[in-house]
């Protein structure tokens, strides 16, 4: 099957990084949300981003024109009734997402790959939503989406392998590293990295060290690129809470269980650099 048509769903962080990053490989890209500020403010994202490779070098104003002309928006998703692949990126809520596919599943062609960014909500359950779990897998990019090369690639349990095929040939047309993984709770990536956020969590609660401490430590001492309590701010302290809930109520297991100061950051509205304010103030 020949992918010529991408349809985003979800103009977000996540979202708008799809659909710049597939626009930039040369796709038509149609990025939905349901509202036009969304999109605006998607648009204005994609546009920053690009301007910054144009500074570097890496573009060409005449690349990045080509670029936006390939990104067309809606706010319905009648738009994406002739895709030929769609990725959905909204919020991390399972019966969001289920109703979301039910209803793609209704108006995209039989023969549309439905994928989900999701960062941890069981794709199989996706796929049932539809009359197409064959068709129906899970496709993780990690933000900052058109920088960052790794992508999980999740197989429900009656996702194809045509279908995984058709995936991995698109992330290699993306330039992007696929990685399978299979469909229990967080996947890979944040099986090992929520736990690893979480004792952060707990370790600043404690008492045990500084915000500030604990990220030396990580990255002077571990040589990781960024401290897991930056990490979690960029991330977003909500969406760690919510992947985190997926892991202790999928796995049930209390090694998962979500730290009561990040429930109290959450509550108060604290939710790292996207509000303002999270271990760091920005």
């Amino acid at each position: 099957m020949t992918i010529k048509t991408v349809g985003v769903v979800g103009a977000g962080t996540m979202g708008n990084g799809i659909a710049q990053t597939f626009a930039q490989a040369g796709f038509e890209v149609r990025l939905v949300d349901v509202a036009r500020p969304m999109i605006d403010r998607g648009c204005r994202a994609i546009e920053t981003s690009l301007a910054k490779f144009v500074e570097k070098g890496k573009l060409t104003p005449a690349d990045r024109d080509a670029i936006l002309g390939r990104l067309h928006t809606g706010t319905t998703l009648d738009v994406l009734g002739q895709a030929d692949y769609v990725v959905e990126a909204i919020s991390e809520d399972v019966q969001a997402k289920k109703a979301l596919f039910n209803a793609l599943d209704g108006l995209t062609r039989p023969e549309c790959v439905l994928a989900s960014n999701t960062s941890s909500i069981s794709i199989t359950v996706l796929g049932a939503a539809t009359t197409r779990a064959d068709r129906v897998l899970g496709m993780h990019f990690m933000n900052p989406v058109p920088i960052m090369t790794l992508v999980e690639l999740i197989r429900g349990q009656s996702t194809s392998d045509p279908a995984m095929a058709i995936a991995r040939d698109l992330c290699g047309r993306l330039g992007k590293t696929a990685v399978e993984a299979a469909d229990y709770p967080g996947f890979i990536a944040n099986r090992v990295l929520m736990p690893m956020i979480n004792e952060a969590v707990f370790a600043v609660m404690e008492g045990v060290g500084t915000p500030e401490a604990i990220d030396t430590v990580m990255k002077l001492g571990m040589h990781h690129p960024m401290g897991p309590l930056a990490l979690a701010d960029f991330i977003g302290l909500d969406v760690c809470l919510a992947i985190l809930n997926v892991l202790h109520d999928g796995l049930g297991d209390p090694k998962y269980r979500p730290c009561p100061l990040l429930r109290r950051m959450v509550a108060a509205g604290q939710l790292g650099r996207k509000s303002g304010r999270g271990f760091y103030v920005y």
